[in-house]
């Protein structure tokens, strides 16, 4: 059966794709995140934390959508990247969802009872439901970028020989930081555009100038550490993109700084750590000029920039190994059949525009700074 697309071009499509919907549950559910990891600092009375979790209550579980299609994403198109991560990450994925849990309960049963300590029980879940998945994020990449330990056997089974304590190393843990700090100045950029002038707003400028110079500082240190430490990895085989997909075809070595060789080749993906720099610098003046759309437009900048960076460092690999670098895991060899990635691309360009057209009338619908005002009069509030 002719496609009209070769199955190079689908490949190359679909791994674009995944970094988009990465992009945009990072954009949009992470300021979410970052809003409750602010929570315990920003407010400190009820009226102020209640006025902080409706600035993101009308719009977080459809921000949640972008993770859906991630995960649904890797899972189709990606199968042995699915069968291996979500195997091999089991506990840290778990220890994830756990918080993510805790973040929809928090948000639901907080304000049933007007008990001082109950209400602040939630706010600390709510706390852990907005850090502890930044965190582990952040980890997550650290530790793609420095290999997962895993092979697979002549039929194809993946082993896994890592455990949860083994993924928190000096690198990812600078990863997980890095991550902490991005969600984080998202956040406080959301509620320069979303919260009432006061106290709050100011308290939430200082934490994001905070984050802001830090993101900057850990995305320095992680560079160096890349470019210094000896990450990376190289296919020495010849590269077929229109091969079929089987891991054991691709012959890859462990080559220290092979992360920085696509910046040689391709001068324009320098753009991405520059909007990741950038950017995060421009969030860091808008917290200063009190500008909601420099600290906002800055943040989303750096965003897309540092995520962008680790994408187009790596490619074409996707989930490298340490254990055996022949079963590392690339663009080229990992993907679903070239039927499947035709068809689910079918799908995305149909659906994909609804979801985009759908979330833009809902944040227009929504527009508007929540006030503590709001809180006495709308009962539809948290």
């Amino acid at each position: 059966m002719d496609l009209p697309l070769d199955y190079a071009t689908l490949r190359l499509i679909w791994w674009a794709l995944l970094g988009i919907l990465l992009i945009g549950f990072a954009l949009t559910d992470g300021f979410d995140l970052g809003v409750g990891a602010l929570l315990p600092f920003v407010a400190r009375t009820d009226e102020e934390r209640r006025m902080v979790i409706n600035t993101v209550g009308a719009t977080w579980e459809g921000n949640q959508v972008w993770f859906i299609l991630g995960g649904g994403a890797i899972f189709a198109a990606w199968p042995f990247v699915y069968a291996v991560s979500f195997s091999g990450f089991y506990l840290a994925m778990f220890l994830v969802l756990a918080a993510l849990i805790v973040r929809p309960v928090s948000f639901k049963y907080r304000s049933k009872r007007p008990s001082p300590r109950w209400r602040s029980m939630w706010d600390w879940g709510l706390f852990i439901g907005g850090f502890v998945p930044a965190l582990v994020f952040g980890v997550a990449v650290g530790n793609v970028l420095i290999g997962a330990p895993f092979r697979l056997d002549g039929d194809l089974r993946s082993f896994y020989e890592g455990n949860l304590l083994g993924l928190f190393t000096p690198f990812s843990l600078l990863a997980g930081l890095l991550s902490v700090a991005m969600v984080v100045v998202h956040g406080a950029a959301w509620l320069s555009v979303k919260a009432e002038e006061g106290p709050v707003l100011d308290r939430a400028r200082t934490y994001g100038s905070i984050a802001a110079a830090a993101a900057v500082v850990l995305f320095a240190l992680g560079g160096l550490y890349v470019a210094l430490g000896g990450l990376g990895f190289r296919i020495t085989s010849p590269i077929d993109p229109s091969g079929f997909s089987n891991p054991l075809r691709s012959t890859v070595v462990a080559a220290p700084g092979a992360w920085l060789d696509n910046y040689g080749r391709y001068p324009w993906m320098l753009l991405a750590p520059a909007l990741g720099f950038v950017g995060a610098a421009a969030a860091l003046a808008g917290m200063w000029r009190r500008s909601a759309a420099l600290a906002f437009g800055g943040s989303s900048l750096s965003t897309v920039g540092i995520i962008s960076t680790v994408g187009l460092s790596m490619f074409p690999f996707i989930l490298p190994s340490t254990l055996d670098p022949h079963s590392s895991l690339t663009v080229w060899n990992a993907s679903s059949s070239h039927l499947t990635l035709f068809i689910m691309l079918v799908v995305t360009v149909v659906f994909l525009p609804l979801i985009l057209i759908y979330t833009a009338w809902v944040y227009r619908v929504l527009w508007g700074r929540t006030s503590t005002a709001a809180l006495k009069t709308n009962p539809d509030l948290y």
